[in-house]
């Protein structure tokens, strides 16, 4: 998939583990520059659906948290070439007693943005999660292998640049996260 702006971002989705990000690390040529960070926005970073006007685990349908986000960069020559990133995300979904259905598509937004400035890119990506028969949490990682960050001259670092991710929210979903509720499944229970 490719991003409409500049083209300055290219990401592939695949359901898999973190190896290729993981095998980056060992690299025994250091980058010249730093890594972009990538973060979650805080705000965003769980969704919680909600049936009917009252906030109580009997009205919870599908859940889903950003829980961890790790990633990796390469510079690609001595020139103005680009910063190649790869990310992986760890997201963990649940199913309330509201949900109406064994499937979810959960969409998640990456943005690229220069530090402290606007966004330069902004795409979201769906992720499609199924519940077996009697799960109600299930985790995934999501991995973007493939995103390039365009460079003016050969000094233009990464630091420049932050990749954030999360959840897209309603407006009552993103005043929930906001109030610092939560919802905990074994809350109460003892072990």
């Amino acid at each position: 998939m490719r991003l409409s702006v500049l083209s300055l971002f290219a990401a592939a989705l695949v359901l898999s583990g973190c190896s290729s990000v993981r095998n980056t690390l060992g690299d025994a040529n250091p980058n010249p520059g730093p890594c972009p960070n990538a973060l979650v926005l805080y705000d965003a970073h769980r969704l919680v659906e909600i049936s009917g006007d009252n906030a109580v685990y009997e009205n919870v349908g599908f859940t889903g948290e950003i829980l961890n986000v790790a990633s990796t960069c390469r510079y690609s020559g001595r020139n103005a070439d680009p910063i190649h990133m790869e990310m992986a995300v760890r997201l963990a979904f649940g199913r309330g007693p509201a949900a109406q259905s064994d499937t979810k598509t959960y969409d998640m937004f990456v943005a690229v943005t220069r530090t402290d400035r606007a966004v330069v890119d902004r795409q979201v990506f769906p992720i499609t999660v199924t519940f077996e028969p009697g799960e109600d949490r299930v985790e995934v990682i999501e991995e973007f292998n493939s995103i390039s960050l365009p460079r003016v001259s050969p000094t233009t670092s990464g630091a420049n640049y932050e990749i954030i991710v999360g959840f897209e929210l309603t407006d009552e979903q993103l005043e929930f996260n906001r109030s610092g509720l939560r919802f905990r499944v074994r809350a109460g229970q003892d072990d």
